[in-house]
Parts: structure tokens; sequence; C-alpha cells
């Protein structure tokens, strides 16, 4: 906006307008102050200018993938995997920060995104690592030094205050003793933030999978946040995202696709290619060859649960939850609904809703698998991104 007020009336820090005489704010019709006593001018009001985010936890770039579809612009992700940077920078075309938040300077953001505290279109991701909080019983000590990323989340939040903040984590994130959730929502709503959330199942927001979530939006700039609608009669199946055997060729175990396609499957040894031959096709089973004495499992013996692991796939259906270890037969019902194999790396990646030209840059398998296996699906963060979009027009 053109100003009449002379230069030593008013200075500008990180793009604010700083009034240095308060008698100068009746010349404005329409202004703002924040609790840093700046004086916002109308060109510093969010409403229909554009959406920014910075992505925290990044990893391989689910949400950023997702948002970018959505219209948010990307400045940058942080992750404190190296071997995530390349695949980031080269899918996203944005700034990769290789640092553990735990210890990173809060300031230098500023630096590195060109963002500024209270800036009111930006948005905050924090997704952090969640197996520490999962339903799913594993051995939790590897994962135990994460369990409170959460609250590292927080400390940033807390000092630039952003528009906007997301979050995605396991349902056991809610209920678990410890989890720094109830705390962190109690600072958000101590600190002006609308907040909504719930558990939210991917399958209802296009992504082949039936992958339960918490997910949490929050915002202070607008009162009316919600999140997205589900789609419960638009589930999409197994069969619809990765049956067309022109895009998906028909392999074997252990065949492995030397572009960057990545349509590769791990090998099997003798007995559990006998075991998945033995599998019925299109959602069979272990209890197939329960009786078989060689092929059954010894901490299976006269136990007839836990059924999904050596299981195929339906067609029909939406795929379990994708893991890290997708691809591997004995982690899970990862079988194929119709070739003697586990899914190949590109359609557990399909199965997550990544574009198919959706590069992942690594020699290493199960580096791809964990960074796919751990993002966020990006259908479900275009959903989140749509939702904050909608939020920013009214």
């Amino acid at each position: 906006m053109k100003s009449k007020w002379k230069v030593s009336e008013f200075r500008v820090k990180n793009n604010v307008v700083i009034i240095n005489k308060s008698n100068l704010l009746k010349k404005m019709k329409t202004y703002w102050i924040n609790n840093d006593n700046e004086v916002l001018l109308p060109s510093d009001n969010m409403k229909n200018k554009k959406l920014q985010a910075v992505d925290f936890f990044c990893s391989a770039g689910g949400v950023s993938c997702g948002f970018k579809q959505a219209g948010i612009e990307i400045l940058g992700g942080i992750d404190i995997d190296e071997r995530c940077k390349e695949t980031y920078e080269k899918n996203i075309k944005s700034k990769f920060l290789c640092a553990d938040v735990s210890t990173l300077d809060k300031k230098c953001l500023r630096k590195h995104f060109k963002i500024r505290r209270r800036q009111r279109n930006l948005i905050f991701v924090g997704c952090s690592p969640c197996q520490y909080y999962s339903n799913i019983k594993t051995n939790k000590t590897k994962s135990k030094k994460t369990r409170l990323l959460l609250a590292d989340f927080q400390e940033f939040v807390e000092y630039y205050l952003p528009g906007y903040v997301f979050i995605e984590n396991v349902p056991g994130l809610e209920r678990k003793q410890g989890s720094p959730l109830k705390k962190f929502k109690k600072f958000l709503t101590e600190n002006g933030y609308q907040i909504v959330d719930d558990v939210l199942n991917a399958k209802y927001f296009g992504v082949p999978q039936n992958r339960r979530r918490y997910v949490l939006l929050a915002s202070r700039i607008r009162r009316n946040i919600k999140l997205p609608l589900p789609e419960k009669t638009a589930i999409k199946t197994v069969k619809e995202a990765i049956g067309n055997y022109e895009i998906y060729k028909p392999l074997i175990a252990g065949e492995i696709d030397p572009t960057d396609f990545i349509h590769s499957a791990s090998s099997l040894s003798v007995m559990n290619l006998e075991r998945i031959r033995r599998t019925e096709k299109d959602g069979g089973d272990r209890m197939a060859w329960k009786n078989n004495s060689e092929l059954q499992l010894k901490c299976y013996d006269g136990h007839d649960g836990h059924t999904d692991v050596y299981g195929r796939m339906h067609w029909d259906k939406p795929s379990p939850a994708i893991t890290t270890r997708f691809d591997s037969l004995s982690n899970g019902r990862y079988g194929h609904p119709e070739q003697d194999r586990a899914i190949s790396l590109r359609e557990g990646a399909t199965l997550q809703s990544f574009p198919l030209d959706y590069k992942f840059y690594s020699c290493s398998k199960n580096v791809i698998a964990k960074m796919i296996g751990n993002a966020v699906p990006p259908e479900l963060a275009k959903r989140i991104g749509c939702a904050f979009s909608s939020l920013n027009k009214t």
C-alpha cells in the first residue's frame, strides 16, 4: 500500500511495518497489532494470500507432496535422516534441512526458509515418528528416544506462532501414558489457536489403504476450522490401485526393476515361497497350511490368531496399513493377491497414494521401503491442505 508517512515516521522489520509515532495510526483505516506491538498493514493480511508450509520430520515428502497438490507453497522440509534429502529435494523442489529438531536452533529457520514470527499464512507441519505410541505390539526400545518429538516441535510453534498447525500420528498418541499431546493441545488453546482433531481412516480420503491416524488441525487466524469430510462411498481398492498389469507387470519373488520405477519384489526363501503358493489367491491366509508340519511356524502351533501374517491382500478391499516392512511377506498381509510374492516397492508407494512419477533415491531397498512406509499418504495430506486453503479464503 502507498503511504503518505515520512520515512522517519516508520521502519520495516521482517517485512512488518513498525510505527514510531502512535498518533500516526489515526491515518490508517485498517491495521492489526500483534503481541510484539508490531503494526501489520493491510498488505500483511493473510486472506487470499498464498499459504506456505514448513514440513518438520518430512522424511521423503508425503505431506509436502500432498500440500503441493493442494496449491500450498512448500518452503522446505526438516528431517534427521540425510538419506531422504535427494528424494525430497528432487520431487518437492524445495530445500531439505538435515537436522535434529530436538537440538536445532529455532531462530535459524528465519534464515533457511525466510519465515517470520506470527506469519499468518504459514503452516507448521509436525508429523513426527510415531512407533513408540503405536498400538502394534513391538519392541519400543529403539523408538523410545522419539517419544517427545512432539514436545520439541511445540517449541518451534511457540517461538514462531504460525497461522496454522497440522500434526498426524498414530491413534495411540491420544491415550498412551506419557504422551505429550495433552500438553501440546493445552499450549495451543492458551495461545489463541482453535483446534479440531479426530482419528481418521485414510481409506475415506482417497487412499487405497486401511490406515487409521490421529489428525489435529489448529488455527489462530480463523475460527471455523474443520477437518475434511470422509467419502465413505468412494473407497478405492487394491485392484483399482495396482491391478493394471500394463503398469505393474507380473513379477516373481526376487525380481529387480533396474529403472527408477522400482517395481521390485523381495526374494523369498524356499519355505516361504512354498507357503505363499499354498495360500489361496485374493485374500488367503496362513490357515491354508496350518496343518502342514513342515510349513507351520512353531510360534503358531495351536494358535489360530494373527492370520494377516503371510497373508495375501484382497483385490476388492483397501490394503492393510503400509508399514516400513511392507515388502516382507512375514510382516503382515503383504502378499500379492495373485502372484507368489510380496508386493513391490512401487506397489507399496501406490498404495500410499504417491504419484507414479514420484522417484525414491537410494541403493537400498530397505531404505526406500522405510521412506514409503513412514510417509503420510499424499492424498490424505492433499485433503488436509485443501481444508487449510478453503479456510484461508473465508
